[in-house]
């Protein structure tokens, strides 16, 4: 019977030689047919050593499955969580970075005593800087969604790995950043917040200081009439050069605090202009006055003073 099963076998092989009966060989020592695709090593090291030949020879998706079939039959040897990374890199070779960063957090929710574990978290981080970056970023996705919310679960998975690492702050405040990008200061500020509060004494929370006052500069542009929010960005920014005179940044807040202030007196010279519309120039006078007694640096206190002028006669 075998041997009539063997002739037949035979003659489909001569017959249809593409097929995939064609990979399918005798093996005496099993002593049945087998796909040497889909067959394992007869040991892990040999499997991972197999495997990471074709990584070497960049053929990744032959690695991927060469790991996969490790950890398939070898699911607690020690080369388990070393095929898992190994499978990461590939994935990250390939450019599909935020599946490479899903498959390399197996490795820390699966092997957490894994020693490639610290290697992990700085992939991982690595990931979430070149996605922040705009590298492998969909447009027509960012079109539809308007944010990539999986920079902000990379950085937030990197704190959650190791949240008194070297990593966990830089991490809290490039989600703060990516939001700030976004346009979504009022969330942009309270993740900066984190950073000061969770790592007070980390040189990224003098960082983030600097960006509370930019979230609020950006504020306090969307309601032209409401003066709390500049008044407190330049409240942040001059703290900040107060704190942080010898800071890089300080010249740069130095700006900031002009340019607001100058926002600050075009608003209340809009104010006295619509007051002096209404008829109202007692009060329009409170508004003018104000620019020429506190910003004399502005180009509105001379513009303001010739609305004084003007209205003048007409108060009573």
């Amino acid at each position: 019977m075998k041997k009539q099963f063997f002739l037949l076998f035979l003659l489909i092989s001569i017959a249809f030689p593409a097929s995939s009966f064609a990979f399918w060989v005798w093996t005496p020592e099993t002593n049945k047919w087998e796909n040497p695709k889909y067959s394992v090593k007869e040991t892990p090291s040999e499997q991972l050593a197999f495997a990471l030949e074709f990584y070497k020879s960049k053929q990744y998706k032959e690695a991927i499955r060469e790991f996969n079939k490790l950890i398939t039959h070898y699911p607690k040897a020690r080369e388990a969580p070393e095929a898992q990374y190994y499978i990461g890199l590939s994935i990250e070779e390939q450019g599909r970075l935020y599946e490479a960063f899903k498959s390399y957090q197996v490795v820390i929710d699966k092997y957490p005593f894994s020693e490639r574990s610290a290697e992990v978290v700085k992939k991982e981080y690595a990931i979430g800087e070149r996605l922040l970056d705009g590298e492998n970023k969909s447009e027509f996705m960012s079109t539809l969604t308007g944010a990539n919310y999986n920079i902000i679960d990379i950085f937030k998975t990197v704190i959650k790995n190791a949240p008194y690492g070297p990593l966990a702050a830089p991490s809290q405040y490039k989600i703060g950043l990516y939001l700030l990008e976004q346009h979504l200061y009022q969330e942009a500020r309270d993740e900066f917040d984190k950073v000061i509060n969770d790592y007070p004494d980390n040189e990224w929370a003098k960082a983030a200081k600097y960006q509370i006052a930019i979230a609020d500069s950006k504020r306090s542009t969307d309601s032209q009439y409401d003066q709390k929010v500049t008044k407190a960005a330049v409240a942040e920014f001059n703290e900040f050069v107060k704190q942080y005179p010898e800071a890089e940044l300080s010249d740069k807040a130095k700006e900031h605090v002009q340019n607001l202030r100058d926002k600050e007196a075009e608003n209340n010279f809009i104010v006295g202009q619509f007051y002096e519309k209404q008829k109202n120039y007692k009060s329009a006078q409170i508004y003018y006055q104000t620019l020429v007694d506190e910003y004399q640096d502005s180009k509105w206190a001379g513009k303001a003073l010739e609305r004084l002028r003007e209205i003048s006669p007409k108060i009573q």
